[in-house]
């Protein structure tokens, strides 16, 4: 554990020009200069800090996995097999059956569906049961010392990882996740557990890895807070007309067209939602060809969790398979629909309330 606050010496750390043997641990020099920043700024002890990154080893497979994300090799009908498969579906319905009063009371507090939070669990973790073998000090040290390309945003993370330990009261030698160190069933990064997780059962703690009344309110804090419209539209099928103008960029994630834009260039949307709302174009890539798409407001909000036009249309798909295998079914958009501020503000009163 991370002992007693207090201040300590700035300084600066510099990323290794190569990467380091695996196992081994990062150099002495390194680690005292990390420790001497974090402390600084975070109010930990550095002695403290210095004692728990000594444990850290070196793991260079993690550079290989974070070079190559699933993402950003697959096509969309690939990617799409990973997570639309009957055991996963079947499994998601089970969890949401195990766990319905608790979905729907968070719900209804904070206006996100019961699907999309079981489906983000169902795509990141199997609803919990994968949730990462690295030890996560290894991970975030490996990124944040041996990864020049993002060390800067690693090195945060782990920062913010010595502090959230010290906070909730983990063990930082012994948590577990991903190969870039996320955590949990919903694989949150050091700084997403420590701006979003919530106490939803008011035991006093903020327990992301077993607690699932804590996990359930914090993804839809998460999604919420990322711009989440309650009842609102995800995704919708387009039709491509005959000598159509459009371009796309398979890559880009902004709302920057609107549907009477697209339908002006020949892209006609299936739905009934004003002309003027602004969507983004997706390629959904298939065996034989592709096919397109359009993602709305709260498609970008999963875009957030998951900085992928690839996820988020897994998640919109997977929450979609799930409900239709409901007994009863689940609509996919509530009965009643508040907008997005009331419902959030809603939540936010009752928990304040406790």
């Amino acid at each position: 554990m991370l002992l007693a606050l207090s201040a300590a010496a700035v300084g600066s750390c510099r990323a290794p020009a190569a990467a380091s043997e695996p196992g081994q641990p990062f150099p002495h020099a390194q680690l005292a200069r990390f420790a001497a920043q974090v402390a600084h700024r975070d109010g930990l002890n550095r002695r403290a800090v210095l004692k728990v990154l000594l444990h850290a080893r070196a793991q260079p497979k993690i550079i290989d996995q974070i070079s190559r994300p699933a993402e950003s090799v697959l096509e969309w009908w690939q990617y799409r097999q990973i997570f639309l498969t009957d055991q996963r579906i079947a499994a998601g319905v089970d969890f949401w059956e195990d766990h319905r009063d608790a979905l729907e009371r968070v719900s209804a507090e904070d206006g996100v569906p019961p699907q999309y939070i079981v489906a983000i669990l169902g795509a990141e973790t199997y609803y919990g049961r994968i949730t990462g073998s690295y030890r996560v000090l290894d991970a975030l040290s490996t990124l944040a010392f041996d990864y020049p390309p993002r060390a800067r945003y690693f090195r945060r993370e782990l920062a913010q990882f010595l502090v959230l330990s010290h906070r909730e009261k983990l063990d930082p030698l012994a948590v577990k996740g991903s190969y870039a160190g996320a955590m949990g069933p919903l694989q949150f990064m050091p700084s997403a557990y420590m701006r979003y997780a919530i106490d939803g059962n008011d035991d006093g703690q903020r327990d992301l890895f077993t607690d699932w009344d804590d996990i359930f309110a914090s993804v839809a804090r998460y999604l919420q807070q990322c711009g989440w419209q309650w009842g609102g539209p995800v995704v919708a099928d387009v039709r491509i007309e005959p000598g159509a103008t459009f371009r796309i960029d398979p890559s880009n994630l902004r709302l920057d067209e609107t549907i009477d834009g697209l339908n002006a260039e020949g892209v006609r949307v299936d739905s009934d939602v004003p002309g003027n709302t602004p969507v983004v174009l997706l390629l959904a890539e298939q065996q034989d060809g592709p096919t397109y798409r359009v993602g709305f407001n709260n498609f970008h909000a999963l875009t957030r969790y998951n900085h992928s036009a690839l996820y988020a249309m897994a998640v919109d798909e997977l929450a979609r398979a799930i409900t239709l295998r409901l007994t009863p079914p689940t609509p996919i958009a509530p009965a009643a629909t508040p907008t997005a501020k009331s419902a959030g503000d809603a939540g936010r009163a009752k928990r304040s309330a406790r």
